[in-house]
């Protein structure tokens, strides 16, 4: 018998210098259901977000690199927390996934989704760490 519904999951960042942390959140996404749905911050919202030397990597870069991985299924940019909500609105996903660092935060858009869960952050990765290390060469 053939499965009548696809399971959505959805997932949101920044994504700006994409390490093994980020394949590993994607790969754990995906491996819940069929249909991983990504939401990227716009270059406005991360330079509000990070400061002013962030992005490294522009929205559509990064939303064609994100398009280009094997675990993501759908790319959208936003650029504000309502916009966020919306998108997650719109998709009404069977579980949203965020990290770890927002359990016991609001979680923008959750109330939308059928599950929120929790994705422990790789140690020792991040675009921070690479951007640090990249300067004091």
């Amino acid at each position: 018998m053939q499965k009548l519904t696809k399971k959505i999951i959805f997932t949101n960042g920044c994504f700006d210098i994409l390490h093994r942390g980020h394949l590993s959140l994607f790969s754990h996404c995906k491996n819940l259901g069929d249909i991983l749905i990504v939401g990227i911050d716009s270059d406005e919202r991360v330079k509000f977000l990070k400061g002013d030397s962030r992005p490294i990597n522009n929205q559509k870069d990064r939303k064609y690199m994100l398009e280009s991985l094997v675990f993501i299924d759908e790319v959208y940019i936003f650029n504000s927390e309502l916009e966020l909500e919306n998108l997650i609105e719109k998709f009404n996903p069977d579980i949203m996934i965020v990290g770890a660092d927002y359990r016991d935060k609001r979680v923008v858009g959750s109330q939308f989704s059928k599950q929120l869960r929790f994705f422990d952050k790789i140690s020792g990765y991040s675009t921070t760490k690479i951007i640090q290390s990249i300067n004091n060469r």
